[in-house]
């Protein structure tokens, strides 16, 4: 159980400190599924 909470802990952190790259790279995934999806037409 302590195992599981340290990777929880870790995990959490990790996310904290990279939640702007994690958006950002969402953003541009987003951006560019639009942009083929706007192309296809």
């Amino acid at each position: 159980m302590q195992t599981i909470q340290q990777s929880y802990r870790g995990l959490s952190l990790l996310v904290e400190l990279n939640w702007d790259r994690l958006f950002v790279l969402g953003a541009v995934a987003a951006g560019l599924s639009l942009g083929a999806y706007l192309g296809g037409f």
